[in-house]
């Protein structure tokens, strides 16, 4: 007997032993992402969820690497797949999601089927608290960071941002460009004069008004030592004001990741998937915001408010209303861009400036959304293999035309992707067409190559003046490449920007709809009236931040 338990004993101890000294397993599962096909490395130890990675994969960076860390620790913290999406990355995170369900099978676990629709659940049901604070910041994109730095810069101690995304910097984090700024390190170094005065006379004639250009003009002038000083650096210039990383790297993902990284180490209080819903007005003058998370909702009290919540380009019904013609096109724009304060400032009696003012961006890939195109001397072609609309047409005429066409394709030359770094970045991602002939590209696009080749060779007699161009009234700048490679991509036009929005003073003061200041309301970026873009949203974040620090002191 004595035997029997002895050797019990040493089995147990013997399986104990083994068991602490097993190793975890790691499965790496092939799954779909917003990029197409990625790989997911998913470890297990026992039953145990331990980590989730992804390997070779070729989803947008800026957006990946924001995602996965939300993505990873909501499936660790729940042991299962059957957890939110990252809102902003919902593609991203099912693909993850998919793999890690995948992979709990494979290790014979249950963690439930995955769809486009899964959510948690269980989710736990929060009831936030009202807070109070010295500023409150609705929006974490480009403006509402630079309102967050610029009031921590200005003497604000007490900074929140909230956003309604599970990740932050909007639209900003995808461009390439950072234009209109003035007199940059790159600039002076390029040998290109320029200065604040020179921008006033510039945009004087865009409609910001004289006050507003002038601070944009002086702002835009000091932005780049601004930038510089927290170690975003913008080292190059092409187009005169127009700015990259360097030659090979695109601006946005450079300073939202700057601008990011800043608003932590100033100890800005940041608050994602919390969304602004209304705003607490008392005798017109603005207390704080309505916040919701989750299904609830909760008072923000805050000395000043500052809006900085987009536009409206991805709500198709505020575009018929204001814009109608633009609600049949998709958007280039993040999808938080829904306007979710027009009704607030309607319901308030706020300035409402040039609504009906879109830019709709001629070429985005069809599918990923992306923006493309490059310079003169390409082609729009049809699924038939010819041209059906003069290429230098803008805006609805030009965007009717290629949803009519659909599929319609931008079709260039060597001389093109040579002269452009987005065609070629794409075309290296591989989002383009390649072909060594118009033979083999009619036959990756499906479209008769006879009639592709007849195509080009009209268009280049065109240009040699031997014909009429059939599309256009004046021939093409250039003749198209006679020999390849050849490059194209589907593409559409988008809706990328709503210029329109709530009216502001050169203070950036949100203002009623008869001119008078709305009390401690500040507003900056695409949620407003400006004629610019990214770096004028970035320099009136800067002027709302300010604006509102020196007020908290009166």
């Amino acid at each position: 007997m004595k035997r029997i338990l002895a050797f019990v004993l040493m089995a147990a101890l013997v399986c104990c032993a083994a068991m602490a000294l097993a190793e975890p397993t790691t499965y790496t599962v092939k799954s779909s992402g917003y990029g197409g096909e990625m790989e997911v490395v998913v470890t297990f130890d026992g039953d145990q969820l331990t980590a989730v990675e992804l390997g070779e994969n070729h989803e947008t960076s800026v957006v990946r690497d924001r995602a996965m860390p939300v993505i990873t620790e909501r499936l660790l913290e729940a042991q299962t797949a059957q957890v939110d999406s990252v809102s902003a990355a919902t593609f991203t995170s099912y693909g993850v999601k998919a793999a890690v369900a995948d992979a709990a099978r494979q290790h014979g676990l249950d963690y439930g089927e995955v769809t486009f629709a899964t959510k948690a659940a269980n989710p736990v049901q929060e009831t936030p608290e009202d807070v109070t604070c010295q500023i409150v910041i609705v929006g974490g994109g480009p403006s509402g960071l630079s309102a967050a730095i610029a009031a921590k810069e200005n003497g604000a101690q007490d900074v929140l941002v909230i956003e309604k995304l599970d990740i932050l910097s909007g639209n900003g984090k995808f461009d390439m460009n950072f234009y209109d700024l003035v007199n940059s390190q790159a600039m002076q170094k390029a040998g290109i004069e320029d200065s604040a005065d020179k921008f006033y006379e510039d945009m004087i004639g865009a409609g910001n008004g004289e006050a507003r250009t002038r601070v944009w003009a002086d702002v835009e002038a000091t932005t780049d030592a601004w930038l510089r000083s927290f170690g975003v650096t913008l080292d190059y210039t092409y187009g005169m004001r127009n700015h990259m990383e360097n030659a090979e790297a695109y601006a946005g993902e450079h300073i939202q990741a700057g601008m990011e990284a800043h608003v932590a180490e100033l100890g800005v209080q940041v608050r994602t998937g919390t969304k602004g819903v209304d705003l607490i007005m008392e005798d017109g003058v603005c207390k704080g915001v309505v916040a919701q998370k989750g299904d609830a909702t909760y008072n923000i009290y805050a000395e000043q408010v500052i809006l900085a919540t987009g536009g409206f380009s991805a709500n198709k019904e505020l575009l018929a209303k204001y814009a109608p013609g633009y609600e049949v096109f998709q958007t280039s724009n993040q999808m938080g861009a829904t306007g979710d304060f027009v009704p607030v400032f309607e319901k308030n009696g706020f300035l409402l400036e040039h609504m009906d003012t879109i830019r709709l961006f001629p070429y985005i890939l069809a599918v990923r959304r992306d923006l493309t195109g490059g310079n003169a001397g390409f082609l729009l072609i049809n699924k038939d293999g010819e041209r059906f609309i003069d290429e230098t047409s803008g805006d609805r005429v030009l965007g009717n035309a290629l949803l009519e066409q659909k599929p319609a394709y931008y079709v260039y030359d060597q001389t093109n992707y040579n002269s452009s770094y987005r065609l070629r970045k794409h075309t290296a991602l591989g989002y383009h067409v390649v072909a060594d002939t118009l033979d083999e590209l009619a036959e990756k696009l499906g479209m008769p190559a006879d009639a592709l080749k007849a195509t080009v060779e009209t268009y280049n007699k065109a240009v040699a003046g031997e014909c009429d161009d059939p599309v256009r009234a004046k021939p093409g700048p250039r003749p198209f490449d006679a020999e390849g490679p050849y490059y194209a991509a589907q593409v559409e036009s988008a809706v990328h920007m709503t210029k329109g929005g709530v009216g502001c003073n050169e203070l950036a003061q949100v203002l009623y709809a008869d001119g008078t200041v709305v009390g401690n309301l500040y507003a900056c970026g695409e949620v407003t009236w400006q004629s610019g873009g990214y770096s004028q949203s970035v320099v009136f974040g800067r002027v709302a931040g300010e604006n509102a620090a020196k007020a908290l002191a009166e």
